[in-house]
């Protein structure tokens, strides 16, 4: 059955046979944005055979707009958040004007509420500009409509220790969250691969390891004496694993992620100077990988993040000094963590849920994602078939890039419906259209605030 778009009241949908993470089977129905135990509905679907997963959530992610609208917006960016099971999405502050007023967040998250693709909640910038000189208007951010809790001039490190210290001061004083892009940037001058073997053959300047370690290692003390949180995106090496464990072990307030690429892929892939493999931090050795997938099971790490970094045909398709890093992955991280730490054996689907949906929305003090399923509760789900297989090409992308590095590559499962705000964003494998998403996207916040 087809949604009418005329309906004026939000379409209830029952889901029938549906595998929980747990393993147990359940049928479940969706009115009004939440779960209910009402037995019939507008719409049915047979989820025989498929896996059910609470909305997944995304806390590193770049949406591009405003400012760079050519690579991604966040219209396309959040389609393709809601093709890859993704029900809510944190936009990343390097955009232009860069996100570091109330203003711009503000307009930011308007924009997602729109689209009604995803909840999509902006992140601040560190400091003005991106710059490393001078603190952004936190506290304006944080107090606006927006409601900012995690802030970070990812694409860039907090190098300066004072900086990064007064950062945390502040965000303690709200319970935000300051995430680090670990990188120092004396180290990594020109830097365009991995360092080690593989750099030295191909004739690239290397990227060391201690680079991303040794900002690790500083902002875990700085977030110990402030008594603040931290959290550190994209987590590539052995080594920071090694010091995110030791500063747990320690009681700090520190969280980590990881890519789903620096879970599968690895330095071997620049040796063919496609410049799709070309992303910061860098792949790295195969033993980083086992490193990090190990310590995705164990609790080590927290989550899995995307880093979704969009870029136009001009910036990728030339040569590998000259390209952009980057790679989009909103569509493509759950085939790629049931390929790394699920068909491996190494993670099951409650640790799935765990680590791409309830730990990153409460890393982002987002709501309704601690109970999922729950009666009562909001209405964000992904029916995932991780018995399929196919190769991933360019028609599997709903943004506006198509710098993936999984073109042409298999992978398993596809997504089948995402349910945001209780409403279809995909339906039968395929995105919904976007003026029937926009209106429904209308009538869930009508009916919320009529709850």
């Amino acid at each position: 059955m087809r949604t009418n778009p005329e309906k004026r009241t939000l379409v209830s949908i029952r889901i029938v046979n549906a595998t929980l993470p747990n393993g147990e089977r359940a049928d479940f129905t969706i009115e009004r944005g939440v779960f209910t135990d009402a037995t019939s509905a507008d719409r049915t679907i047979d989820a025989s055979g498929l896996q059910a997963l609470p909305g997944l959530v995304d806390l590193h992610t770049h949406l591009r707009e405003p400012g760079f609208e050519q690579s991604e917006t966040v219209l396309s960016g959040s389609r393709a958040a809601a093709m890859g099971g993704f029900t809510a999405v944190f936009a990343m502050a390097n955009t232009m004007p860069v996100q570091d007023t109330a203003g711009v967040v503000e307009q930011v998250q308007s924009l997602g509420i729109d689209h009604g693709y995803a909840t999509v909640r902006p992140i601040g910038a560190v400091t003005e500009g991106l710059e490393g000189v001078k603190l952004s208007e936190i506290g304006a951010m944080a107090n606006s409509r927006a409601g900012v809790r995690v802030f970070s001039d990812d694409g860039k490190c907090v190098h300066n220790a004072l900086l990064m210290r007064r950062a945390l001061e502040y965000v303690k004083t709200f319970d935000g969250v300051v995430a680090q892009h670990a990188q120092e940037p004396t180290l990594t001058v020109d830097a365009q691969m991995n360092e080690g073997a593989v750099s030295s053959e191909l004739g690239l300047a290397g990227w060391p390891a201690v680079a991303e370690e040794s900002i690790i290692a500083r902002d875990v003390l700085l977030a110990e004496h402030v008594g603040a949180r931290l959290h550190i995106c994209h987590l590539s090496t052995a080594g920071s694993v090694d010091v995110i464990r030791w500063a747990k072990a320690r009681g700090i307030a520190v969280t980590a992620e990881v890519t789903p690429h620096h879970l599968l892929l690895t330095e071997e892939l620049v040796r063919g100077y496609d410049a799709r493999f070309k992303v910061n931090p860098p792949l790295r050795r195969d033993e980083d990988v086992h490193a990090l997938r190990a310590a995705l099971a164990d609790g080590t790490i927290d989550i899995v993040a995307t880093d979704h970094a969009p870029h136009p045909p001009e910036a990728k398709e030339c040569s590998w000094a000259e390209a952009a890093f980057g790679m989009v992955g909103l569509e493509s991280a759950l085939n790629v963590v049931q390929q790394a730490v699920v068909d491996t054996g190494q993670l099951n689907w409650t640790d799935v849920a765990r680590v791409l949906s309830q730990k990153p929305a409460e890393i982002g003090r987002l709501d309704g994602y601690a109970t999922p399923f729950a009666l009562g509760s909001a209405a964000n789900l992904v029916l995932l078939d991780p018995s399929a297989r196919s190769t991933f090409s360019t028609e599997s992308l709903r943004g506006k890039s198509t710098n993936s590095p999984y073109l042409g590559r298999e992978l398993p499962g596809r997504v089948m419906t995402t349910i945001h705000n209780g409403y279809e964003t995909v339906r039968d494998g395929d995105v919904v259209d976007a003026t029937e998403v926009a209106q429904q996207a209308r009538l869930a916040e009508s009916e919320a605030a009529h709850v």
